[in-house]
């Protein structure tokens, strides 16, 4: 099972990052955890200077954007 993680402190954007990856994941039909991060201190380990950030098991995908649906499935399948 997937682990994704979706790294912002609740603005729009990071809102909008979640809605847009919860429904990506509901499209493919994956079994994912998906976990909103909200805490500054946990948002500092991972190598990221902006947010809204998208870790897919461990693994920092995106950030400081919105990346479009297509991305965020070609990242879930691989």
């Amino acid at each position: 099972m997937l682990t994704v993680k979706v790294l912002g402190s609740g603005c729009p954007n990071c809102k909008k990052l979640e809605a847009v990856t919860r429904k990506v994941v509901a499209d493919l039909g994956l079994q994912a955890e998906i976990v909103k991060v909200t805490d500054y201190a946990e948002i500092m380990k991972y190598p990221i200077l902006s947010t809204p950030g998208l870790v897919v098991n461990e693994q920092v995908v995106s950030a400081g954007r919105i990346p479009s649906e297509a991305e965020i499935a070609g990242w879930l399948k691989n």
